[in-house]
């Protein structure tokens, strides 16, 4: 599952890399089988805690289908970043260009490491909700008791993917010219911005 990567639309720069997957964290996580794959869409947390790529992680679900088959094959992760249309009329040329789409993605590849016990899993929750709470003026705690925590806890089934392989694509206008990059941002501006089309 490779995703087409013209030179020119590929990044290096690896804090580009996990801003992206910083700031746009709900992903859509991919694992083969039959007689389909599974899918989900669900917020994953970027841990850099090892070379070269960090880890993942994230929970299901238990009753979710895509936990029997977690294990089976190599997962990738769709990271989806901002994107926007772009109309040839904000080119310096417009009556030889045609519309086309920006964007950053990226597609991350590793195995799914299930928790094994609700330790584990309590662990990765606390780190989501401290990464999503903390950017609040008034960030939410765990206020459940002891027993509805549990019943809770017990209900999902955190997971790590450790990152084996990145692949990154940022179609940004990097195939025109200075000033047409220039006239996509201006048009981009004056339409609100990435996804506000």
């Amino acid at each position: 599952m490779a995703v087409y990567v013209p030179p020119h639309f590929d990044v290096h720069d690896r804090k580009a890399v996990v801003r992206l997957m910083h700031d746009y964290p709900f992903a859509t996580l991919i694992t083969p089988g039959e007689p389909e794959p599974a899918l989900s869409h669900l917020p994953l947390l970027h841990v850099a805690d090892c070379e070269p790529h960090g880890t993942l992680l994230g929970h299901f679900a238990r009753a979710n289908p895509h936990v029997a088959k977690a294990a089976a094959a190599e997962s990738l992760a769709v990271f989806h970043g901002p994107h926007a249309y772009v109309s040839p009329a904000w080119y310096t040329t417009p009556a030889s260009s045609v519309p086309t789409w920006n964007y950053a993605v990226m597609h991350v590849h590793g195995f799914i490491e299930l928790a094994d016990d609700s330790a584990k899993t309590r662990a990765i929750l606390d780190a989501l909700i401290k990464r999503f709470e903390s950017m609040r003026r008034d960030p939410w705690t765990l206020m459940l008791d002891p027993d509805r925590l549990a019943a809770m806890v017990g209900a999902i089934i955190g997971f790590r993917i450790r990152i084996r392989h990145i692949e990154r694509k940022f179609k940004l206008s990097q195939n025109r010219t200075p000033e047409d990059r220039r006239r996509v941002a201006a048009g981009l501006t004056d339409v609100g911005g990435a996804e506000e089309i």
